[in-house]
């Protein structure tokens, strides 16, 4: 009786730590969930059974899946009988081990990262199965605008798991793979450059050599800008590509890098109406092929460049602000297309925590919370991935490029600090699915791109951010 009343207040004390986390980042950008009740010590007996049900359920999938279900999005049951056994949705029960319970009830619960569990429960709590032999799809948004100019969306598999670490990676050689496991690094991000008429043996490589290593493989594919003049075909051929790439068996596949800059998209076209399109096209080119791939959004640059103006265009250059771009999408019907919202963040200068201090002003993408809240405020109902989320700093290089001065005054201590305080919040928020760290090993610095200032792994081969991102991830 006293752990178990101990259980409650601890889960109880979690929630109100999440709660005011989030309140202190995004207060206005909440997702209300459902609360899940704590089952009573003593339950007394005209207790809810629906909801002691669902107690039941909800302890399972904790136990099972290592998450907190104290609030959850939501959640639906059903009184049901089953043919066979309470165990014929389980894959990992053999029949002769089937349990003979046939009545009880059927929960569905999602949790406010998006994901959806099933599972079974007798009348009596003594029999509780986790499902996963049948699929209950994606979660749907209600309010995502549907586009009549686009195809419908083929149903497939949505962002479902629990936070996870991942790096983006040049060479994934031993040293790359033994920092990645050091830090807790679940996945394995590699950007595939496409040119028409091109096959899928970069894509293909990729996959073989993050799967052989044990990761998960995340492809961010980008085509070229110079080849979209036949911009309607060049969608379908960049689709069809996309298609085929997912039938190769990657978990997650990005659909372009930062199309809101001209640097990415065609002068002219800068619109998140127009990457819709491609998106849209994409996205069902991949569930038809592989249903289960996670499709993820391009990652807008973080950007204020177009001013009040929102975007804006000459005769050299094309720039749409990255909340605006997010808008542009939503009301093109983008959210119907979408897994997992892609999001970069790479200019912070202040720990992740931190709300104002930035030297150089406190515009949006500055921060870690509110840089989240210009995507969140569009895509509410979708996960947000961090296909990018690094911090730059020169020590060990001399110099950094004047465009990156900025971030002149990181130290390797703060970057291996703010990346694990980066993972410890988006963990806790429950609707980041994935944080990729940029990068793991970049050896590019020059007097134009510092690339390398963002690794993980430092010169001479130390990585100080393995060390605090592993203690994070519980890798060590």
């Amino acid at each position: 009786m006293q752990v178990l009343t101990h259980r409650i207040d601890r889960r109880t004390m979690r929630g109100l730590i999440a709660s005011a986390l989030m309140l202190a980042v995004l207060l206005p950008l909440l997702v209300v969930p459902t609360f899940a009740q704590d089952p009573t010590a003593t339950p007394a007996p005209v207790a809810d059974p629906v909801r002691r049900g669902l107690d039941a359920a909800r302890d399972a999938l904790e136990a099972e899946f290592n998450t907190d279900l104290t609030y959850v999005r939501a959640w639906t049951f059903e009184q049901t009988e089953w043919k066979v056994s309470i165990d014929s949705c389980n894959s990992k029960v053999a029949e002769f081990d089937y349990q003979p319970v046939y009545f009880g009830w059927v929960y569905d619960i999602t949790a406010l990262n998006g994901r959806t569990w099933r599972v079974r429960v007798s009348f009596d709590l003594k029999a509780v199965v986790i499902c996963d032999k049948e699929d209950i799809g994606a979660v749907t948004d209600p309010n995502a605008v549907t586009n009549p100019n686009l195809a419908a969306p083929v149903a497939g598999a949505g962002a479902v798991g629990d936070f996870e670490l991942g790096g983006h990676y040049f060479v994934l050689d031993g040293g790359a793979v033994a920092a990645m496991k050091q830090a807790g690094m679940k996945w394995a991000k590699k950007q595939i450059r496409w040119t028409l008429g091109s096959g899928t043996g970069s894509a293909a490589g990729a996959i073989a050599e993050a799967k052989a290593n044990g990761f998960k493989v995340l492809l961010s594919i980008v085509g070229v800008v110079e080849e979209m003049g036949d911009y309607d075909g060049y969608i379908n051929a960049f689709a069809a590509y996309m298609g085929e790439v997912a039938a190769l068996g990657p978990d997650a596949i990005q659909v372009w890098n930062e199309p809101n800059i001209d640097r990415e998209w065609p002068l002219g076209r800068v619109n998140g109406a127009e990457y819709t399109k491609l998106l849209a096209a994409s996205f069902n080119a991949i569930k038809t092929a592989n249903p289960n791939v996670m499709v993820m959004t391009a990652a807008p640059s973080p950007t204020g460049f177009a001013g009040s103006a929102g975007c804006v265009q000459t005769d050299t250059y094309h720039v749409c602000n990255d909340d605006v771009f997010f808008q542009q999408m939503a009301a093109a019907g983008a959210a119907n297309y979408i897994d997992c919202v892609g999001l970069h963040y790479n200019e912070g200068v202040v720990s992740p925590s931190a709300t104002t201090g930035d030297p150089r002003d406190n515009f949006p993408t500055r921060y870690f919370g509110s840089n989240i809240g210009r995507a969140r405020a569009y895509f509410p109902n979708r996960p947000i991935c961090f296909s990018e989320l690094g911090y730059v700093t020169p020590e060990g290089y001399g110099p950094i490029a004047p465009n990156f001065a900025w971030g002149a005054d990181n130290t390797v201590a703060e970057q291996a600090a703010w990346l694990a305080e980066a993972a410890s919040l988006s963990a806790q928020l429950g609707y980041v699915r994935m944080m990729i760290v940029w990068n793991v090993n970049s050896q590019q610095y020059d007097a134009n791109d510092p690339q390398a200032g963002y690794a993980i792994i430092r010169p001479g081969g130390s990585c100080p951010a393995c060390a605090t991102l592993g203690v994070v991830m519980g890798a060590s």
